[in-house]
């Protein structure tokens, strides 16, 4: 039978946070499992099932129980699991959270369907293949061509051993397997925003067909057990787009009673049914939202109209044994805990799009993130529809999570390596850019992080000055601006490119620090000899940033330590490598007694 469980319990906890069914069942844990190390073997039966694996850990983790990091082009899963029983109306649905980075899926021996790109979820519905009586067989095949430079890989290294800043690679399942039991006509998808100005949200829902003429869709907001609506529309096609007008408290004090900060992260929980003519339930799912909007406002960034100062960290999202998988739901929530206890309000995912459990967690105890797009390496036409491609997926995926308040598609000029020569790479960017406004325009959107900016919402700088002197000195005065954008170049690079327009706009140093513990084999953009003085570096540079008035904040890299990449404030098992009193007091801009 599929269990009746509810989110936020159990180890990993429902894996899709924001649009949640009673009945699921995971399919996590053991699986059979083989290498094909050539990329040979084309069918399930020719595959000699010689290993276990623990899914959804990445069989380059410890956890999944191979361990193996070296390189090969696919892998094969395996397991059985017996079908709950469905009522005529009823389908059953698989789903993978995400598997790196070409799935096939056969069910007792029928090819059930593919999915192309590592980072997004897709579904299957397997009822009219599942075994009527007795078990049925699952098997899933994931290609991933290590050498490939044109899918997005992000951190994922190229070569054997990792190197510099890339890490060992994720190939196959490492997020969720998972069943649900839905009804035939259902809701599919759920897409929130909101509107200050108006004081209202926006709601709407998609339909999987086959759709009837005498659907209503019922709509019910809460906060904090308080009712705020409770509507219901009539479906006249399959998808609903309203508009939810809430009453306006009037005078701040009353308002700011519902808004979303990380200081106060008030969230709406919505229940959204579908009934026939008669009042007959088909389908019910449960939600929430916030009401919160993000914005620029000349060189400042905004948070529910008002000024926000940035306060984030550069977030890798990899754990020592379990690699971009976490361990559980309750590792996701001590790095947002651990995040907020260090000063800071937000974070960088950097080359990951995170488990949406990290989101839901987010989103629930108070931390902003920037969402980031894992980079491909080269620039092809096959490069650019498999970014352009994911991207949109991994919008359409996380765009009602109230936490999130940039779009970060291009890191560094990673992809499109000649964009200061290239017309082609630049549209590209610019394309990218226009994209992200299209689906999401609600958002601002950072177009390369770094340097090299072609269109931007937030001028986002890389720089690992060492010296707090020389980047105070750098960064210091609005009439500097100017010739900042035009002269200076840290990491070697511009900041803006061609007639980029010189308009007041947000800057954020969006990555600086970098500190490592001088250790042997580890690696980091400078480094010190002891943790007493990697305390005084790290609050000398957060006092030299504190001060330097023209930043809408900043970006410390990174949170923890990352394989042979030491420079975290944290060590790679989340132990602070100095008190976390300190780190907050430093983060938050206080002055060393």
């Amino acid at each position: 039978m599929i269990e009746r469980r509810r989110p936020g319990r159990g180890t990993r906890g429902y894996p899709r946070p924001q649009l949640v069914r009673a009945h699921w069942l995971s399919l996590d844990g053991s699986w059979d499992f083989h290498i094909d190390r050539d990329g040979r073997l084309e069918r399930p039966r020719d595959v000699p099932w010689d290993q276990t694996i623990q899914v959804p850990f990445s069989r380059s983790a410890g956890s999944s129980g191979i361990g193996d990091t070296g390189f090969y082009r696919a892998c094969w899963y395996r397991r059985s699991f017996d079908p709950p029983p469905l009522e005529p109306a009823e389908r059953l649905l698989l789903h993978f959270g995400a598997v790196d980075h070409r799935a096939r899926v056969w069910v007792d021996g029928a090819f059930a369907g593919d999915h192309v790109g590592g980072y997004t979820p897709f579904e299957l519905d397997i009822t009219d293949l599942v075994a009527q009586d007795g078990p049925t067989t699952l098997v899933v095949h994931a290609e991933d061509d290590p050498g490939d430079l044109t899918k997005p890989r992000g951190k994922q290294d190229w070569q054997l051993e990792p190197h510099s800043i890339w890490y060992p690679r994720t190939t196959g399942v490492w997020q969720s397997v998972w069943l649900e039991k839905v009804p035939a006509t259902r809701i599919g998808r759920l897409l929130w925003s909101a509107s200050l100005l108006r004081w209202e949200i926006g709601f709407e829902a998609w339909l999987t067909r086959p759709w009837r003429d005498d659907l209503r869709l019922g709509l019910r907001l809460e906060h904090e057990g308080k009712p705020l609506a409770d509507d219901s529309y009539a479906v006249i096609a399959s998808e609903v787009h309203r508009r939810i007008a809430l009453s306006d408290p009037g005078i701040d004090d009353f308002r700011n009673e519902l808004l979303w900060s990380p200081e106060q992260p008030r969230l709406i929980d919505a229940r959204i049914r579908l009934t026939d003519a008669a009042g007959q339930v088909i389908d019910e799912v449960t939600s929430y939202t916030a009401l919160r909007s993000v914005g620029l406002d000349g060189e400042h960034l905004t948070l529910n109209g008002r000024p926000y100062p940035l306060r984030m960290v550069l977030d890798q999202g990899y754990w020592p044994d379990t690699g971009m998988t976490p361990p559980d739901d309750a590792a996701l929530r001590r790095d947002v805990d651990l995040v907020r206890a260090m000063g800071f309000n937000g974070v960088r995912k950097h080359q990951k799009v995170e488990d949406p459990r990290y989101l839901y967690w987010a989103d629930r105890l108070g931390l902003l993130v920037w969402s980031e797009m894992p980079s491909a390496y080269r620039f092809t036409l096959d490069a650019v529809e498999r970014v352009t491609r994911e991207w949109t997926d991994v919008i359409r995926r996380d765009a009602s999570h109230p936490c999130i308040v940039a779009w970060v598609p291009v890191n560094e000029s990673w992809g499109v390596p000649n964009l200061p020569d290239s017309p082609a790479e630049r549209h590209y960017v610019q394309a990218l850019y226009s994209l992200s406004k299209t689906l999401d325009p609600t958002r601002p959107v950072v177009g390369n992080d770094g340097w090299e900016s072609v269109v931007t919402d937030i001028i986002a700088i890389h720089d690992y000055e060492a010296s707090p002197e020389r980047l105070v000195h750098r960064y210091h005065g609005d009439a500097l601006m100017p010739h900042l954008l035009r002269k200076e170049r840290p990491g070697g690079r511009a900041l803006v490119l061609g007639d980029h327009p010189h308009h007041p706009r947000p800057m954020v140093l969006s990555e600086f620090g970098g500190i490592a513990l001088r250790e042997p084999g580890v690696w980091g953009y400078s480094v010190c000899s002891t943790p007493e003085e990697l305390a005084g570096r790290y609050e000398d540079l957060m006092r030299a940033v504190h001060s330097i008035g023209m930043l809408a904040g900043f970006c410390y890299t990174q949170l923890t330590d990352t394989y042979q990449e030491a420079n975290g404030l944290l060590q790679a098992d989340r132990t602070p490598k100095f008190p976390i009193e300190q780190i907050r007091a430093a983060t938050l801009g206080s002055r060393r007694p």
